[in-house]
């Protein structure tokens, strides 16, 4: 039975039980909504049924919606398989290149008309059934590429959907968006793997002075490479543009850095950490703002319960924790919570914590 707070009415026939499609279905099933579960290994589709992502497909009811979840080269042909099969259903799926799909389906000559190509900005660094989590979409951006033919109503359905799942639906044309995620995905993801290359090779003693710096470029670093050899591939142009504009401020750096005396080589590489601080600040901050907040840095015992003494004593004193960030300190018994505040409350939490016997790093 549905949740009376569900747009949708369901069953919602979900194609693909890995993380994301197993998400999907954790998600809706939180909010009642009949998940009908398909993909061609059996035991991923087991074990999502084990988890309570929905019930295998036994094709004794038509799904009103389809969500195909599978890796980016087989999305044009299982999209146009579930056309086929499902002629009343609206169809979307999670791809993270949208272009490439929709070209094949409109080469393949295919109605597209039920189509509504979507792509959710979440994820996490491990994969499969058993990482899903039903609040993975929760606050994250949802894109619909919906185009002139689609129905609004097909359209309203997959946006019942993301809201359902507690995202938030941008509508963007196809192109728009590849060109979007190679610059905020696509290319991150390469920069972030080729900085964590450099440090296989790197020595025991030199690993040990990492700090939240190198963890934060190369936390994305562990991602799984036959997916991201698909993803790249399927959005190439967008990414090399951008791989060569990268490419040339390196390699406006490295000239500086040959040699740092010469005539403007130290300009040149304040401009390029300038470039960056623009750049950085564009990022929207807590509810999509740009509002920037003022960060200090307590130590915190490595002991059980003191993180969550400081949190209950930031609420105690009416202080808004905008962001957190924790490092632990290699030997050492304590790590480092950065926490981010607006600027005007700055003085006052630093004052509070330090007589409460807080040690505020620096």
């Amino acid at each position: 039975m549905t949740d009376s707070a569900s747009r949708l009415a369901g069953p919602v026939r979900v194609v693909g039980a890995g993380l994301l499609g197993a998400s999907v279905g954790l998600g809706l099933r939180a909010r009642g909504v009949d998940v009908l579960l398909a993909d061609a290994s059996p035991a991923h589709l087991r074990l999502a049924a084990d988890y309570g992502a929905g019930r295998p497909d036994d094709g004794a009811v038509e799904p009103a919606l389809i969500v195909v979840a599978v890796p980016p080269d087989l999305v044009s042909r299982v999209v146009a398989e579930e056309l086929a099969a499902h002629p009343a259903a609206v169809v979307t799926d999670v791809a993270s290149v949208k272009g490439q799909p929709l070209a094949e389906l409109v080469e393949s000559g295919v109605d597209l008309s039920r189509y509504v190509g979507s792509h959710p900005l979440a994820g996490r660094e491990r994969g499969g059934p058993s990482a899903a989590r039903a609040d993975l979409f929760i606050g994250r951006p949802w894109v619909v590429a919906a185009r002139p033919e689609n129905a609004r109503a097909s359209v309203n359905l997959v946006e019942a959907l993301i809201l359902d799942l507690g995202a938030t639906p941008v509508e963007m044309a196809a192109d728009d968006h590849d060109a979007a995620v190679a610059l905020v995905s696509h290319t991150p993801q390469i920069v972030s793997s080729l900085m964590a290359k450099r440090l296989a090779a790197s020595t025991d003693a030199a690993l040990g002075l990492a700090g939240q710096g190198v963890r934060d470029v190369t936390r994305i670093a562990g991602s799984e490479p036959e997916l991201w050899v698909q993803i790249l591939g399927a959005n190439a142009p967008a990414i090399v543009s951008i791989l060569r504009a990268y490419r040339d401020d390196l390699d406006r750096v490295l000239a500086a850095l040959d040699d740092v005396d010469a005539t403007g080589a130290r300009r040149t590489l304040a401009e390029e950490i300038a470039g960056g601080n623009l750049g950085v600040s564009r990022l929207p901050g807590k509810h999509g703002q740009d509002k920037r907040f003022s960060s200090l840095v307590v130590m915190v015992d490595d002991r059980p319960g003191e993180l969550a003494r400081l949190l209950a004593e930031l609420g105690e004193l009416d202080v808004n924790l905008e962001d957190l960030r924790l490092e632990h300190s290699p030997g050492a018994a304590f790590g480092l919570a950065e926490i981010a505040v607006l600027p005007e409350v700055w003085q006052r939490t630093v004052d509070d914590l330090t007589d409460r016997g807080w040690r505020i790093a620096g």
